[in-house]
């Protein structure tokens, strides 16, 4: 457990430990409190202390594997460097074929989890998605798929006509097993018109996790960090989340990403430097503190490198996502980080920082392998 001697440089921070260390639900006021501190080590070792708590030493990993079937899209979001146009060069459409060989080459452990996010393609019927989804369900039987941000699902009611509700059903029928928890960038209205304005606005995406969750899937969620949003703009955003979650107990994990701005619109019309550690580390343990009803926090190493990464397992996360292998939206936009790490990588980093590594599916049921076999605790 994590000790509960703390030394507080900032004196903001003394009734934030205390309800901390009393298990008190903390406030928007403490949430801006939190960003606006400087004093990381205090924050970090509060964090550390609900994380331990939670889940003592484990830190979890998965064997996934990233896929993104188009970059096409009708959206032109100032934060994306992902996104193409249908003529533009670089664009690409994957066929279903191609889609279920790439799914299933090139990498020598079995995959328990498929995460599938791509482009708002204008010509794309939506049969294409549900064929998708039915293909690699019969391909690949045991793998979990991870698929489709609620901008995605959001955009698959307005071309069909169907209601959000309409289109979740159809593809849960199709092999849908949860979903990401991408597009939710900074909920702030006044930020979005900024940084994403073609994109569903917060309630949508709010609404598209409610009713995943009403309907038994279970989800992710995210929040975009280090562009033009403000203390008060993280800290809404995590408490509008965490007021969904009393709702719905439907949220897993929550994935603080880092803004990388390399190659973006948003980039060049507001100039950006790359987050820094100490602020990947802070977005990391505040998101711990103030989402009490989260049981889990990611630190994607894929956006904030392996090695910050390690470091965030004793700032608040408990989990250092997976494998991933072939990630092209975070590395459209510059990302450094590797394309992909192998699961003896990932054990070593989560060893290497004191942590106990353990193996799990999407939602969160340990995996045990063997030499000629993988299985499932359910």
């Amino acid at each position: 457990m994590a000790s509960t001697n703390l030394h507080l440089s900032d004196a903001a921070l003394e009734p934030i430990a205390a309800k901390v260390l009393a298990g008190e639900r903390l406030t928007f006021e403490d949430g801006v409190a939190l960003y606006k501190s400087h004093d990381l080590l205090a924050i970090g070792s509060l964090a550390n202390h609900v994380r331990e708590r939670l889940h003592g030493n484990a830190t979890y990993f998965n064997v996934n594997r990233h896929i993104n079937p188009t970059n096409v899209c009708v959206a032109s979001c100032k934060l994306c460097a992902f996104g193409r146009k249908p003529d533009a060069d670089g664009a690409y459409t994957m066929a279903l074929e191609e889609a279920f060989r790439r799914a299933g080459e090139g990498w020598t452990e079995a995959v328990t989890e498929f995460h599938i996010v791509g482009g708002l393609h204008p010509d794309l019927p939506f049969d294409y998605y549900l064929d998708l989804l039915r293909g690699l369900k019969e391909r690949f039987p045991t793998v979990h798929l991870k698929a489709f941000t609620a901008v995605e699902i959001g955009y698959y009611s307005h071309i069909t006509r169907l209601s959000i509700r309409e289109v979740l059903e159809k593809m849960k029928d199709a092999g849908l097993g949860s979903l990401p928890g991408g597009g939710a960038e900074i909920f702030a209205p006044a930020v979005r018109r900024v940084i994403c304005d073609h994109k569903i606005g917060a309630y949508t995406w709010l609404k598209t996790h409610r009713i995943a969750h009403e309907l038994g899937l279970q989800s992710n969620a995210t929040m975009l960090y280090g562009h033009i949003e403000s203390a008060e703009d993280r800290a809404d955003h995590l408490l509008q989340l965490r007021k969904l979650q009393d709702q719905t107990r439907g949220f897993q994990t929550f994935i603080p990403l880092a803004f990388h701005p390399a190659n973006t619109e948003l980039g060049k019309l507001v100039p950006h430097d790359e987050t820094t550690g100490f602020m990947d580390l802070k977005n990391v343990a505040v998101a711990r503190l103030l989402l009490d009803n989260f049981p889990h926090i990611k630190a994607y190493w894929i956006m904030m490198t392996p090695r910050v990464a390690q470091v965030a397992l004793r700032f608040g996360a408990d989990d250092l996502d997976g494998t991933v292998v072939e990630e092209k939206i975070y590395h459209d936009a510059g990302a450094s980080t590797p394309q992909a790490l192998t699961r003896r990588d990932i054990i070593r980093l989560i060893r290497d920082a004191g942590r106990e590594p353990i193996e799990r599916d999407t939602l969160y049921r340990p995996v045990t392998r063997t030499e000629t076999a993988v299985s499932v605790q359910v």
